[in-house]
């Protein structure tokens, strides 16, 4: 089997995430979005979290902002990508973690404490065409 400190996958030279894809017949497509404001990686099936977008639970949203999509061959021609849309599903609105900050200035008596919650949207990705 290999080494003892190795799995399967390391040993036969195996990619643990396209093994999983050829087992279960999928393509390995992913592409990379901007949603959000941050850009994320994504494939089918995935559930990402971004920030707050305006579409309620249940409703679909698409992704057009594609920067590169990988299939067969990788496209990061601008007019290929300007065809290729991902859609998602919005899966629920969430909070982020308290973030608490805190501002103090020496031997003037300023003291300010202010606490943030990000507002958040988990969305699933149901296609890449």
């Amino acid at each position: 089997m290999g080494h003892p400190g190795k799995s399967f996958f390391g040993s036969q030279g195996i990619n643990r995430r396209s093994f999983v894809y050829e087992q279960k017949g999928f393509d390995m497509v992913y592409a990379i979005v901007r949603a959000g404001g941050h850009q994320e990686k994504v494939s089918v099936g995935d559930i990402i979290t971004v920030n707050r977008m305006k579409a309620k639970a249940g409703e679909s949203v698409e992704l057009d902002a594609v920067l590169l999509v990988d299939g067969e061959t990788v496209t990061t021609d601008v007019d290929a990508l300007s065809k290729v849309a991902v859609s998602a599903e919005v899966v629920n609105e969430l909070r982020g973690p308290k973030i608490i900050i805190q501002k103090y200035k020496n031997k003037t008596g300023y003291k300010k404490r202010q606490g943030h919650r990000q507002d958040l949207t988990r969305l699933k990705i149901t296609n890449i065409k």
